[in-house]
């Protein structure tokens, strides 16, 4: 692990601004065009589009089936693809397990690495039926709920997730007490993905915000007329972890810094909380103590510190658990 990181808000480098912009449609002139500008049209509209088909055939196919069948089979498909198909996602994961868990033998981090597999794969066929599960109270177990029920009665909050056990049951929770925030969330870039994605997550009762920099002034909108927005903090990046620091000098390239951030400008309450699977299709969630940033004489005198605050809340919780976390294969 690195030494004691900076305190000096000035030492971090800025985060860049991120603007999404989404691909744009070739008509048939780009056919006509040739050459690369054809076969970006044969792309968009010929092989993507077979890929979108079978994204939609096995999203309803699923849904022909019993929840745990659906769960059950997405471990067997994660723990028989990731070696095969993402050798170096499964590399990353090893390393990465081998550096935040020394303590364990290789057998155990064997097992780890195993367990992670087969969480990827379930996440991924559940998504076809997750919205079913508020049917069935007796899978979901909750701790703490109230906890973001007084932070959001009394002022603006951000909830702030975690990539554990499934976390699109999280709404579907928040329901209980009336609160459906509003979420940072970026598409998936095949389309079907995007629009399956869009419709599971509007059903369980999620606003979205814009994606990328665009999102921040509606989040701080919303805040500062006393809503809540949702954002998760534990995040991997082209294949490297961003947050949690893991030991690592803070910086300012993570949602860590944007939830300060936000926080600080509207004087948002954080909530941070996270849901663990604990068998097959049934999980717990559990909702950490709130976060309520100390006064400052000076702006952003106290970012680095903020930032640990955050930081300190939610990696142990990681650490616990990264038989289930969605960033094991991201890189130190």
């Amino acid at each position: 692990m690195n030494d004691e990181p900076p305190r000096d808000a000035s030492n971090l480098s800025r985060r860049k601004a991120w603007f999404f912009t989404s691909s744009d449609r070739p008509g048939f002139s780009a056919f006509r065009a040739g050459g690369s500008e054809r076969e970006r049209f044969l792309r968009y509209w010929v092989k993507e589009n077979l890929w979108n088909m079978a994204h939609l055939l096995g999203h309803y196919s699923l849904k022909l089936l019993p929840m745990d069948k659906v769960s059950a089979l997405g471990a067997a498909l994660g723990r028989f693809a990731m070696p095969r198909f993402h050798k170096v996602a499964e590399h990353r994961a090893r390393e990465t397990v081998r550096k935040l868990r020394p303590d364990l033998s290789e057998a155990e981090r064997e097992d780890l690495v195993i367990e992670n597999q087969k969480s990827q794969g379930r996440i991924m066929t559940e998504f076809s039926v997750v919205n079913r599960i508020a049917e069935h109270p007796d899978r979901l177990q909750y701790h703490g709920l109230e906890i973001i029920d007084e932070a959001v009665r009394a002022g603006p909050t951000i909830i702030v997730g975690l990539h554990l056990g499934n976390w699109e049951v999280g709404p579907i929770i928040l329901k209980k007490i009336n609160v459906s925030p509003h979420i940072f969330y970026v598409p998936p870039a095949e389309r079907a993905k995007a629009w399956i994605a869009e419709r599971v997550r509007t059903k369980a009762g999620v606003q979205f915000l814009p994606p990328g920099f665009q999102g921040v002034r509606p989040a701080v909108k919303i805040l500062r007329q006393g809503g809540v927005v949702s954002a998760f903090c534990d995040e991997g990046f082209q294949g490297v972890i961003r947050g949690p620091f893991f030991g690592r000098p803070p910086h300012m390239e993570g949602n860590i810094a944007l939830i300060i951030r936000l926080a600080r400008m509207t004087g948002a309450t954080i909530c941070p909380w996270y849901n663990i699977r604990t068998d097959g299709f049934r999980f717990e969630a559990r909702a950490l103590d709130p976060i309520r940033l100390p006064p400052e004489e000076k702006s952003g005198e106290r970012f680095v510190e903020d930032m640990l605050l955050l930081n300190a809340a939610i990696e142990p919780v990681v650490l616990a658990h990264l038989d289930q976390w969605y960033f094991l294969d991201s890189a130190l």
